[in-house]
């Protein structure tokens, strides 16, 4: 197993000075659900790790708040806190429901929203929600704070904005406007413990005539960073939703990542199976029923 030496924060600041001192060189601990199996692994992309700084008992980094209309999660709130939180469910259910179903309970229990952001899996299950919430990451370090969207904080596979010495202690975001609806829905090989084949999100909003205000479509594991599809959001958007109108976004959200991405051995797979998650996902936060679905076993 790789070797590194290893500190214990005691507080934030503690943790930020040791952070910076090793520079590109130190790494944060938050959970571990994914930093340690990548040790044992002796994956290529941490071995310039030379020292591990454990946060994990920064009990000041595990909120989950609201101020002011901006809901706030620390970054070391775990899956299983923000899957339960009341503020969450109520606010922005499809949030909940993304961190209900990232591992076993045994990782949302430890596996915190800060570290699944910084691993920046392709399949990440917070990632699409938080991109489609317009959610933003907060990075400390001992030269200040600034903020990044998770838009543009994630570069690729693994790939992040987070530079040496910082650390991410808050993801944040608007409250939803009222009459706002939410899906997630998201595709594996198994009902639990599974990572996404293939998972979309999705924020709608429509009107007092039921025409579509906005609309945020987000898939995950489907393209090299968590981003919206816009090209199929204008079609639903300022429309009155109807199943047709949904099939069509969904089918325009897959020829967007076909173009993005290429044709691969799983484009076969994956084209149908992202256009009828997006269907589905569609019809679902609008309200009405997928006529087109088969019966469920």
């Amino acid at each position: 197993m790789h070797k590194f030496d290893y500190v214990k924060a005691r507080s934030l600041e503690e943790a930020l000075a040791a952070l910076s001192q090793g520079g590109e060189k130190a790494c944060a601990l938050a959970g571990g659900t994914d930093l340690l199996v990548g040790f044992r692994a002796e994956d290529a992309r941490l071995r310039h790790i030379e020292l591990v700084v454990d946060i994990g008992d920064l009990t000041e980094l595990a909120y989950i708040r609201e101020e002011n209309g901006c809901i706030a999660v620390g970054a070391l709130a775990t899956h299983a806190a923000v899957a339960e939180s009341p503020l969450i469910r109520e606010a922005a259910p499809f949030l909940a429901a993304a961190c209900s179903q990232v591992g076993s309970p045994q990782i949302r229990n430890r596996g915190t929203v800060g570290g699944n952001l910084c691993n920046a899996s392709p399949a990440a299950d917070t990632l699409p929600v938080l991109v489609a919430l317009e959610a933003e990451v907060v990075l400390r370090s001992p030269a200040g704070e600034r903020r990044v969207p998770v838009s543009r904080f994630v570069k690729g596979p693994h790939r992040t904005d987070l530079r040496p010495g910082e650390l991410v202690t808050e993801i944040r975001f608007n409250r939803p406007l009222p009459g706002t609806r939410t899906c997630f829905i998201k595709l594996g090989r198994r009902k639990a413990m599974s990572i996404a084949r293939l998972s979309i999100a999705v924020l709608l909003k429509k009107d007092g005539g039921g025409t579509v205000e906005e609309v945020r479509l987000v898939p995950g594991a489907a393209l090299p960073v968590p981003a919206r599809v816009t090209a199929a959001e204008e079609i639903v958007r300022g429309q009155v939703l109807t199943v047709e109108l949904a099939r069509e976004a969904g089918e325009k959200l897959a020829q967007e990542m076909v173009r993005i991405t290429g044709q691969r051995w799983s484009t076969p797979y994956k084209v149908p199976a992202i256009a009828a998650l997006t269907r589905r996902a569609i019809l679902t936060a609008g309200g009405l029923e997928d006529v087109t679905a088969g019966p469920q076993a």
